[in-house]
Parts: C-alpha cells; structure tokens; sequence
C-alpha cells in the first residue's frame, strides 16, 4: 500500500474543506461573533498547516499511486478526517459542552444523517449554524461527486475511488472521462441548489434561511436553522419548494444528465426511477386517505400536502418535519418507517437502503419462487430496462445482511446505556439508515443528549459505515486489507 499517496490525498482534502470553512469564518466577522471567529481561524489555521507539513514531508514522493486498497483507506479518512476538523469550531466555541458531542454533530452534517443534540438550535451563532448546516450540503455533494470531481485536478484516475464510496448503479460513469462526469454532476447540483435558493428567497425567506434550509434539502440531510424544522416558516410555499427539492435529491443524478442530453429513453426505462415514483404515490395517497377520514386535517388538500411531504423527506431520509407524526394514526406512522427504511434511489444524495436493492431483492424473491415452480426455468434479475448480473446481486444480499447484523449488534452495544428497547433500536436505527428525525415512538423532535458520550461515538461510526454502505468502512478491520 502506498501510504505517501494516501496521505497526500488527505492533505489536499484537508486544503479543500479548509476553503469552505473561510464562508462561516467571514459570517462570524460580519455578525461580530468573536467566540466563533477565533474558533474558525483556529480550525483553518491548523487544517492548512497539518495539510503543508504532510504534503512537505512526502514531496520526495509526489506521484499519487491509487489502488483498491489504499481508495478504501482514503475514502474512509476523509469522512473521519472532516468530522474531525469539522467539529472543531463548534468546541473551541462552546457551543456544546464536550468533543464528543461536537464530533457527533458534525459526523451527522457530513453523513446527512441529521441526527442532532441540540434542541435549542436558534441560540447557536448564526456562523455556527451556518457552517453545520454547509455540512449538508458538502456531505450530499461529496456522495454524489467528491471524490470523482477533485482527483482530475492532480491527474488521477477516480475509477477506484469512486468505486470504493459506492455501490452497484451510483458508480456509473455516463460520460467517457471521469472529469466529464465530475463537471456534470457538480453543475447538476449546484443548479438544483441554486433554483431552490431563488425559489425560497421568492417565499419570502432572508438569504441566510434560504441557504441553511437549500443545504439541508439538497443534502438530503434535514438540518434546520430553526427548533421546529420547515414547520417553523409556517409557509405552505416553502413546504411545496422543500417536498419538490427533496424528490429531485431523492433521485438517481445521471438521471438528470439524460434529461439534459434529451435521452429520455434512459429515464423511462430506469425501473428504479419508476418503482421511486409508485412507492411514494401510493404512500401519500394512503396516509392521505386516513388523515382526512380520520380528522387529522380538515381538508383533503391539506392532508395530502402533509402526507406528501413527509413520505418525501422519510424515503429520501431527510428528516424534515412539519408535523409530529408521531401522533398520526398508527398506520400512517408504520407507513412512514417503511418508506425511511427503503429510502432513496442510488446515485443521489439520499440515504437508507436504496430503492435499487429492494426492487432486486424482491425481484430475485420471485426468480427464485419461480425456480420452485418451474426448475429448469432460466430466468433474469432485471429492474425495468436495467438488468443485473449474480455478482450484483450478491453484492446487494450482502449489503442487507451487513446492514441487518451492524443494526442488532448496534442495538446490543447502545443496550448498555439501560434506555428501553425501542429508544435503543430507534436511535441506532436512525443512524444507520441515515434519518435524523425521531421515529417509533421516539418523537419528531427527538435529540441524542440524552446518551452518554461514550455512546456518541458509537453513533458517529454507525452513521459513518451506514453512509459508506459498509464495505468500505468494515474492509479495514480485516486481515486481508493490511496483509501484502
């Protein structure tokens, strides 16, 4: 393993977050936070001189030597690596009380899990809230093109690596250079961005709210300037503008490419963009039905716009919220969680288990009742026009599994804090699938201050390993990856 390649990686990626952290540093100048000011200084300060004296050391050596194992290695630094330079200002500010919080809270920006401690958000400086609100959007960024998009500039290949952060259809490369792509899908996103920003500034919102608010969307994160999340606007515009954005972050990016090429045959035949828009129909015209009867809302529309926009922000594992649904009706809320556990489509910046792996289980489900019927019967595991070989399909059984066991094992460990089953389960379960927003019966504005710090750590790894899709993180720990 090259470890000069590695850790010269890392350095330009320190260099990298160290420039977006200059935003928030100039926010806590222009808002006079003086606290927060001297902590972003601090925190660049240290990021650039780290990244100098690395990049020093190993200039004997500048040629970057990528491979399988040293692309696992560095894509899991660089998530550690932000969480923990990330953290940084909120501690030298005080903003909570110790690292391990501060390290959870920022671990949950960059993975968009949008897990949370705080539950008094707006006594924040508005710098600090920035920057942990950027977290968002530099998360769902760095999953969709991070890592492809910055190694073109040193002359690499970002096959690897690329490979290495993700799973079965994300990794496609839609145009013939990884630099194309990269261009691409970095103008996709900050397109999107930028017409939600111009949108919510339309409905009313300051720059600062519109911004803090198109992070956590197009994140699909769910970090809210302000205690009640989107509910707190009050505005029924941005609910539409917020439940709009986080579909479109919901979906498969090199979707958007063909779009844009007019290659509307790919978006058609896209099985997973289809089974996407059923799940989310039938869901909201479901939880619909039974608010209205129910009395939940008062009108039709109104419980449609409520039900659509929280089937949207679960499936995607935004987690934003207008209303505690924890007080709806059983089976909406059963509804909700199912759809949180299918969760967004690959290739996007939503998390959970991804519509793509449960349309092939389930396709492989009826392969196999099939063979059952019919033994000699040779049959395709396909998903609309997309047709998948046994090593995908391998690799997806393996994915659910390595889910299902980190989830039990996780749930055990969290067990020794003596908080209940369902608190135990629930919390692991949200950092794990990526959602921050409480779920069975833990409540909408669920926070994790009430786990000790020890627990804290846990946490951050599950939502680490959960973004990564496990592979990546668990390949670490195993002889193979260390031997020759």
């Amino acid at each position: 393993m090259s470890y000069t390649s590695v850790f010269r990686f890392l350095s330009f990626i320190m260099l990298f977050i160290s420039v977006f952290m200059l935003i928030p540093l100039f926010l806590a100048l222009h808002y006079n936070e003086t606290a927060a000011f001297n902590g972003f200084v601090l925190t660049v300060v240290l990021m650039v001189l780290t990244a100098v004296f690395i990049l020093t050391i190993t200039n004997g050596d500048r040629k970057l030597r990528i491979g399988a194992k040293e692309s696992i290695l560095i894509v899991s630094m660089t998530w550690l690596i932000m969480a923990v330079f990330g953290a940084l200002p909120m501690y030298l500010n005080h903003s909570l009380p110790t690292y391990a919080e501060c390290f959870f809270e920022i671990m949950s920006g960059f993975t968009t899990a949008g897990s949370t401690i705080i539950r008094d958000i707006e006594a924040l400086d508005r710098s600090i809230i920035f920057w942990r609100s950027m977290t968002n959007w530099l998360g769902g960024m760095g999953v969709v093109v991070l890592f492809v998009a910055v190694l073109p500039i040193f002359g690499v290949s970002g096959n690897v690596l690329f490979g290495a952060e993700s799973v079965g259809a994300a990794k496609a490369k839609f145009t013939p250079t990884i630099r194309g792509t990269a261009v691409a899908l970095w103008g996709i996103y900050i397109g999107l961005s930028l017409a939600e920003v111009v949108l919510l500034l339309f409905g009313g919102l300051d720059l600062f709210n519109a911004l803090t608010v198109m992070f956590g969307t197009m994140g699909a994160a769910g970090f809210s300037p302000v205690n009640s999340s989107i509910g707190g606007y009050n505005s029924p515009y941005v609910e539409w503008i917020c439940t709009i954005f986080m579909f479109l972050a919901g979906v498969n990016f090199t979707l958007y490419f063909y779009m844009i090429k007019r290659n509307f045959r790919k978006v058609r035949g896209n099985g997973e963009f289809r089974l996407y828009l059923i799940i989310i129909a039938l869901s909201s015209l479901m939880i619909t039905l039974q608010l209205f009867f129910r009395g939940v809302y008062p009108t039709l529309s109104e419980s449609f716009r409520k039900a659509l926009f929280h089937v949207i922000s679960m499936m995607t594992t935004t987690g934003f919220v207008t209303d505690d649904f924890n007080l709806w009706p059983m089976f909406s809320e059963m509804l909700l969680i199912v759809v949180c556990f299918i969760g967004a489509c690959s290739g996007s910046a939503g998390g959970g288990m991804k519509v793509i792996r449960i349309g092939v289980m389930l396709r492989l489900g009826y392969n196999s009742m099939l063979k059952r019927i019919h033994p000699n019967a040779v049959s395709s595991i396909h998903l609309g026009a997309n047709q998948f070989d046994s090593f995908t399909a391998l690799s997806i059984a393996g994915y659910i599994g390595c889910y299902f066991i980190t989830l039990f094992i996780g749930s055990v460990i969290i067990g020794l804090t003596d908080f209940d089953f369902i608190t135990c389960f629930s919390s692991v379960f949200l950092c794990l699938g990526n959602l921050g927003t409480g779920i069975g019966g833990l409540g909408a504005s669920f926070t994790f201050d009430i786990f000790p710090d020890w627990s804290l750590w846990v946490f951050s790894f599950l939502m680490l390993a959960g973004r990564l899709e496990f592979y990546t993180v668990y390949a670490i720990f195993t002889r193979a990856f260390w031997s020759r």
